[in-house]
């Protein structure tokens, strides 16, 4: 497999792009743009915002190119920040701080040299001090169910970072129906014979106010799991 862009000069992202979805993440969004431009500069970023704070004007303010929500929930404003960019290597992040920013350069390169998907693992290094025991459980499980329909070991099927080449993202009609779009992101490419890797980091504390919605999530998660996946041409599998 070829570099996406054998031409980038080392430590410059010009070939990637980092983006992220924001729902009233005004106390973090400054912060988490400030790091990534700091770990992989010249990577284009982009914010599919849906809030009614401050947000989208913070994140313009600091470089990030501002696309209103769509609409039709996360699973849209998500498909629509993976397809925001033309360019070879699309990065996902949370806009909450959770996630390391510093582990952007390592997931990119992976998929520059080696890999279709590389996603990240919050459960790698045991169960995080900022996650709740339930939640942990939850991950865990959700976990085994994946590794079992997938026939190989998936460590962390919601994870909010992780990159991709960008055929990847062309090459699926994603279903933005509900929630978890994550667990089809990363059990789709698997499905369809991709080469897709992990890596474990520190899940940090969130900053501002959580928006999970467990049940229904959970309930979301389940139904991807277990449902048949889908191949580039919509049939099942």
């Amino acid at each position: 497999m070829t570099a996406p862009d054998a031409g980038v000069p080392p430590g410059e992202f010009s070939d990637a792009a980092v983006v992220m979805i924001t729902r009233n993440e005004a106390g973090a969004i400054a912060k988490v743009l400030k790091d990534v431009q700091y770990f992989v500069p010249r990577a284009e970023v982009i914010v599919v915002d849906g809030s009614s704070d401050r947000t989208p004007e913070i994140a313009a303010a600091h470089g990030a190119r501002v696309i209103p929500e769509p609409g039709g929930g996360p699973a849209s404003a998500l498909v629509a920040a993976l397809r925001a960019s033309d360019r070879p290597i699309i990065a996902t992040i949370d806009a909450d701080d959770t996630y390391p920013p510093e582990v952007l350069p390592a997931i990119i390169e992976l998929v520059r040299c080696c890999f279709d998907v590389v996603g990240t693992d919050r459960l790698g290094f045991g169960k995080p001090a900022t996650m709740p025991t339930s939640n942990y459980f939850a991950n865990w499980m959700f976990n085994v169910i994946a590794s079992i329909r997938a026939r190989q070991r998936v460590r962390d099927v919601h994870t909010g970072m992780r990159a991709y080449r960008r055929p990847v993202i062309d090459r699926f009609t994603w279903d933005t129906t509900g929630l978890a779009l994550p667990v089809d992101l990363m059990m789709w490419p698997i499905a369809a014979g991709l080469r897709v890797f992990e890596i474990p980091i520190e899940y940090r504390d969130r900053i501002g106010h959580t928006t999970l919605v467990r049940l229904p999530g959970t309930l979301w998660t389940l139904r991807r799991l277990l449902r048949p996946f889908r191949d580039d041409r919509g049939a099942s599998s």
